[in-house]
């Protein structure tokens, strides 16, 4: 069954706005997960990121410049307006993730829910669907290595042919909070591996790894 991108991203929309809604001071508590920022600025850049897609103003996913940019911009708007804006965009922006298919946008906001979790000290969602579904997409990847990922449900086999494959036992939150650098060098290496994990640890990640261990 093909995934449905719209509901993913607005389940997980949703989810950040619980979350977020009546945070009081709390929208200034920094986020471990994404070092210089508050739980204020992950929602203005997912509320900056729906808009600006809306308006044509991305041709792609935003470097570190833009986004810092978009943060910026939105910096004297409080969390409650950031909160409408964001679903003021969200229906259009999520006709054009399923119409194109971009990933990538789905997997933003559901990084960014969990960054949040994390900040905030509650977690939860981690058997979610979007969880899993944005975990298979992020284990598309070639490492130079033969690898085998023991999931709950089943193994994931990427890399080139080898019958000395090594193996890492995780579970879809991880694949996703690992990919997306969420931990540090020394936390993937610790990870439960079954053969030396040195000549895909450089590969393991699409951002980072985390500059610190992070906790969660």
């Amino acid at each position: 069954m093909s995934d449905d991108l719209a509901v993913l991203y607005h389940d997980a929309r949703r989810r950040v706005r619980h979350l977020a809604e009546g945070l009081g001071g709390q929208v200034h508590a920094p986020v471990p997960a994404c070092p210089g920022w508050r739980v204020r600025d992950v929602v203005a850049h997912l509320t900056a990121i729906s808009e600006d897609a809306v308006a044509g103003r991305l041709a792609g996913p935003p470097d570190e410049a833009v986004t810092a940019g978009q943060v910026e911009r939105l910096r004297g708007v409080e969390v409650p307006e950031l909160l409408d804006r964001w679903e003021g965009a969200a229906e259009p922006f999520a006709e054009i993730i399923a119409a194109f298919a971009v990933w990538p946008a789905v997997i933003d906001v559901v990084t960014h829910e969990h960054d949040i979790r994390g900040a905030l000290d509650r977690p939860g969602g981690r058997d979610d669907a979007a969880v899993a579904a944005c975990a298979r997409v992020l284990l598309a990847f070639e490492p130079p290595v033969a690898l085998t990922v023991r999931l709950p449900l089943g193994d994931v086999v990427v890399g080139g042919p080898g019958d000395d494959r090594l193996v890492l036992r995780s579970t879809p939150w991880e694949v996703l909070r690992w990919r997306m650098g969420r931990r540090s060098r020394r936390q993937l290496a610790a990870m439960a591996w079954t053969g030396d994990p040195a000549p895909v640890l450089d590969h393991l990640v699409v951002f980072g790894p985390a500059g610190r261990d992070l906790l969660e």
